[in-house]
């Protein structure tokens, strides 16, 4: 099992996909590090050579933010909009979506379980 910038890769998986495993690489990118790095998007994980191994880890560590560094840059990108209390910082500290969806339906993931509210009793005469 190959490890590259922190992460297992898995084996039996075709490097294109194998790289998306890492935090930051989608499938555009791990094409564009293969490309770069000289090994066939088609070449399975545990195919790969030491060299391309090194070769693929030197293009990462070069060219992209991977991982640590970005978690927490997004971490810090987030932080400075909760701190200038703009809309998107005030959808993010209430938990609600940041990109315009509406929220009286869906939105489920952000708004988490539902909360049932009981309604008000009717008096009695």
């Amino acid at each position: 099992m190959a490890r590259i910038a922190g992460v297992d890769i898995p084996d039996n998986k075709r490097g294109e996909i194998a790289l998306t495993y890492i935090y930051g690489i989608g499938r555009k990118s791990a094409q564009t590090i293969l490309t770069k790095a000289g090994v066939n998007y088609d070449k399975k994980a545990n195919a790969w050579s030491d060299d391309e191994s090194t070769a693929i880890r030197t293009v990462i560590g070069a060219e992209y933010k991977v991982e640590g560094v970005l978690k927490s840059e997004v971490q810090m990108s987030i932080k400075r909009l909760l701190d200038i209390g703009c809309y998107r910082g005030l959808r993010h500290r209430k938990g609600l979506p940041v990109r315009g969806q509406r929220t009286k339906n869906n939105s489920r993931t952000r708004k988490g379980k539902r909360k049932t509210v009981a309604n008000k009793k009717k008096a009695t005469k």
